[in-house]
C-alpha cells in the first residue's frame, strides 16, 4: 500500500466546490457538524430520506417534491422516494438558454458541430411535436440506434418531455443484438443512423437496419438520421422509413410542454445480460436517475455550470445517460463518436485541448493503452483546464494511477468509479474531499451504503468479497420489463443476501475507507466496461454445425477484461485458423464486434451441473487459480481440470 496519497485537495478549491456548500447545509438542517466526508456519508445513509431531500433542493430540480419524502417498505426493493412528487426529467435538462453552447460534437476527424441551448431547444421542439404527431404519448417507447451525437440526445429529451421511455444502442450492434433488445420492448418510434465512421472507415447499416425494421413490428416510423449524407437513401430501403429531415419538416420550434409525472415514471430502458435467455430489461425512473446523477456529478464531481463535460462512451452504455445528465447542472457537453485512436492516441487529448475540457471520462483500457502506446500527453497538450479525469469500465490498474499522474497531469483528480446498467450511476467514486491513494476507488458515493460481505453474507475488511448495498437509494431500478411478478428483480440483486443488494462484483474495502474492485463476481462478462451477457455469445457460435456447444467467460487480462470462449467441437472438426475466423465473424455480424472472444479455444468437456446447466463461474475460477467450492453440485466435476493452468491464457 503507498504511504503518501498520489493527490490531495487544494483547500481553497475545496472550499468553492459544491460539496462544501452541501455539507454547510446539511449541518443547518440536522443541527450538528460533520468533521469530514465520513462524518456526512454515515448521516446519509443513516437518513437516506433527509438526505435525498436535500439533493433535490440544493440541486435545485424542477418539480412539485409532494409530501413525503420517503415511503419505507417491509424490503429495500419496495421503498419508494417522493411517492408523492411530480417532475419531467427532460424538463430539468433543458433548463438554460441562449447562445452558450450545450453540445460539442466531434465525429473523429470528419465531423464538428457545435450546437447551443437555443439551438437544442429547438430541435428537441420539433421532435416533441413531430413524436406527438406520431402518436407518442405517455408510457411508449422511443428506440434508438445512433452514435454519441446531438441527435441522439436530443431524440430521449423530445420522449422524455411527453413521458414516453427511451431505449438506446450503439449502431455496431448486430441484427441479432439490436432485436433481442428493442423486440422486447416493442417501440412505437425507432431512430437509426444512415451508418458511421469508424477507425477511419465507412460503415454502412442499410442492410443491417432493412431486416431489423421489418422484425419491429410495432413501430409506426423508422427515421433515418444523416450522419454520412445518405439519410434519404437509406430511409427509401427500410420498411416504413422516413429521413429526420422529412419526419420533422412540418413543425417549426415552439416553446416546449413537459409532462409531469410520478418520481419513479419509467425514464430509460438498459439492458444487461445474465447467463442465459435474452437481455434483461432493466426500468429506470425519472427521479431517482436524475438526483442520483445530479448527486455525482455537483457532489462528487464537483461539477458547475459552465464547465465543459466529456465522457469517452457510445449510447449502448449507461455512462452515456449519465453524460447527457449534466446539461441539469449547466455544463456544456462534450460528445465524441468513433475510435479514440483514430488517427491515433491523441485523438481525445487533442479534443481536450481544444475544447478546454473540465472532467475528462474515459475507460481504464484507454489509460492502459495510452501508456502501452508510450504516449505523454503532458508533455505535448494543454491540459490546464482538465481538473479531474474519471475512469470505469473494469479496474484502473494501480500503475495506471501511477501513469495517469506521472504523464498525463501531476494535480489531476484521478477517481476511478464503479456501479451499471443496474443503477444507471455509481455505487463507489471519486470524492473531491478525500485524497487519492494509488490502486484504490476512493469511497462511496453519498447515499450508498455501501459494504464488503463473505459468503455468509458478514461484513469483511482487507479481504475480498461480494460488493453489497444495505440502504435503499433513490436509483434503484423501477422494475424489470416483462416481469410482472419481480421474480427477474429479485433474483438479479436480492436473492444472494436476502434484503440486501449484492451487485456481483468482487470487491475490497481498504484501510483508507476507499475500495478496490477485483473483477465481477458473476458470469457476466465486462470486456472494456461493456456488459456482455454469455447467452448472446452461445446464441451465435452453436448455430454454427461446427460447434456442439460452448462456454465463455471473462478472463481479467492486462488491466482489463478479456472473452475467452471455450468451444466443444463436433466430431472430427478441427479449430483451425479458417474456423477461428468464422466464429468471430459470426459472432461480430450477429451480435456485435464486443462480443467477439480475444481467445476460443478447444475444449473436450464443459462442466455442468447436475440439473444440466453449464457452470461458468466454476471454469472462471480455475482460470484465475481459485478455489471452486460447491463441486458437488457438478455432475462432471473432472471436467474442471480441463481448464487449468492452460497456456494459451498466458499471453
Amino acid at each position: 500500500m503507498a504511504e503518501t496519497p498520489l493527490w490531495t485537495p487544494n483547500p481553497e478549491t475545496l472550499q468553492n466546490a459544491p460539496i462544501a456548500a452541501f455539507t454547510a447545509e446539511a449541518e443547518r438542517r440536522v443541527g450538528r457538524t460533520f468533521a469530514d466526508y465520513d462524518a456526512l456519508h454515515a448521516w446519509s445513509v443513516a437518513d437516506p430520506g433527509a438526505f435525498w431531500d436535500l439533493v433535490w433542493d440544493f440541486c435545485a430540480v424542477i418539480g412539485d417534491k409532494g409530501a413525503r419524502r420517503m415511503r419505507e417498505a417491509d424490503t429495500m426493493r419496495d421503498t419508494r422516494f417522493f411517492p408523492d412528487a411530480r417532475l419531467n426529467y427532460a424538463e430539468n435538462l433543458l433548463r438554460e438558454s441562449g447562445d452558450a453552447e450545450a453540445m460539442v460534437f466531434r465525429g473523429e476527424d470528419k465531423v464538428e458541430r457545435r450546437l447551443s441551448f437555443d439551438d437544442l431547444n429547438a430541435l428537441v421542439s420539433r421532435l416533441q411535436q413531430a413524436m406527438r404527431d406520431a402518436g407518442v404519448g405517455v408510457g411508449d417507447r422511443v428506440a434508438a440506434m445512433l452514435p454519441n451525437m446531438p441527435e441522439a440526445a436530443a431524440v430521449m429529451l423530445a420522449a422524455s418531455s411527453l413521458g414516453a421511455i427511451f431505449s438506446s444502442c450503439s449502431p455496431d450492434f448486430g441484427e441479432r443484438g439490436v432485436l433481442d433488445r428493442f423486440g422486447q420492448i416493442e417501440p412505437t418510434l425507432f431512430f437509426a443512423c444512415d451508418g458511421y465512421w469508424y477507425n477511419g472507415k465507412e460503415i454502412a447499416v442499410a442492410d443491417k437496419l432493412k431486416e431489423i425494421a421489418a422484425q419491429l413490428p410495432s413501430t409506426k416510423a423508422t427515421i433515418i438520421v444523416p450522419y454520412l449524407g445518405r439519410a434519404d437513401a437509406v430511409a427509401d430501403s427500410v420498411p416504413r422509413g422516413v429521413s429526420l429531415e422529412a419526419f420533422l419538416k412540418p413543425f417549426q420550434p415552439q416553446p416546449l410542454a413537459f409532462e409531469r409525472l410520478p418520481f419513479d415514471h419509467p425514464l430509460y430502458i438498459l439492458f444487461s445480460s445474465g447467463t442465459t435467455g435474452a437481455p434483461k430489461c432493466i426500468v429506470h425512473g425519472a427521479g431517482g436517475t436524475l438526483l442520483q446523477h445530479l448527486k455525482e456529478h455537483q457532489l462528487q464531481s464537483a461539477l458547475v455550470a459552465g464547465e465543459r463535460l466529456f465522457y469517452f462512451t457510445t449510447c449502448g452504455w449507461m455512462m452515456w445517460n449519465w453524460l447527457i445528465t449534466g446539461l441539469a447542472s449547466g455544463a456544456t457537453l462534450l460528445l465524441y463518436d468513433g475510435s479514440p485512436f483514430y488517427p491515433d492516441g491523441n485523438a481525445l487529448f487533442d479534443y481536450a485541448q481544444a475544447e478546454r475540457m473540465s472532467v475528462f471520462g474515459t475507460s481504464a483500457k484507454f489509460i492502459d493503452a495510452v501508456r502501452k502506446a508510450e504516449l505523454r500527453p503532458r508533455d505535448t497538450h494543454d491540459l490546464s483546464t482538465v481538473r479531474m479525469m474519471t475512469s470505469t469500465g473494469s479496474p484502473l490498474a494501480p500503475e495506471n494511477f501511477d501513469f495517469v499522474y506521472d504523464a498525463i497531469k501531476p494535480d489531476i483528480h484521478l477517481a476511478s468509479i464503479s456501479g451499471g446498467t443496474d443503477i444507471v450511476s455509481c455505487f463507489v467514486l471519486g470524492v473531491p474531499s478525500k485524497p487519492v491513494w494509488r490502486g484504490e476507488i476512493q469511497g462511496p458515493g453519498l447515499g450508498m451504503a455501501m459494504d464488503v460481505y463473505d459468503e455468509d453474507g458478514r461484513p469483511v475488511r482487507g479481504e475480498k468479497g461480494e460488493l453489497v448495498c444495505t440502504v435503499p437509494f433513490a436509483s434503484m431500478p423501477v422494475m424489470f420489463w416483462n416481469d410482472p411478478e419481480g421474480a427477474k428483480y429479485r433474483g438479479a440483486y436480492f436473492e444472494r443476501f436476502p434484503g440486501v443488494w449484492a451487485h456481483g462484483d468482487f470487491a475490497e474495502l481498504t484501510a483508507h475507507g476507499g475500495f478496490i474492485i477485483h473483477g465481477r463476481s458473476d458470469a457476466t462478462l465486462n470486456p472494456g466496461g461493456v456488459r456482455i451477457g454469455t447467452a448472446e455469445i452461445y446464441a451465435q457460435v452453436e448455430a454454427m454445425p461446427e460447434v456442439l456447444e460452448a462456454l465463455a467467460i471473462g478472463q481479467d487480462f492486462e488491466s482489463d477484461v478479456r472473452i475467452v470462449l471455450f468451444v466443444r467441437l463436433a466430431e472430427g472438426v478441427t479449430l483451425d485458423e479458417a474456423l477461428v475466423g468464422a466464429i468471430k465473424a459470426k459472432i461480430r455480424s450477429g451480435a456485435s464486434p464486443r462480443h467477439v472472444p480475444a481467445k476460443i479455444i478447444a475444449i473436450a468437456d464443459i462442466p455442468r451441473t447436475k440439473s444440466g446447466k453449464i457452470t461458468e463461474l466454476a471454469v472462471r475460477d480455475i482460470v484465475h487459480g481459485r478455489e471452486v467450492k460447491n463441486k458437488e453440485a457438478l455432475a462432471n466435476p473432472e471436467a474442471l481440470e480441463l481448464y487449468r493452468g492452460l497456456e494459451e491464457l498466458r499471453v
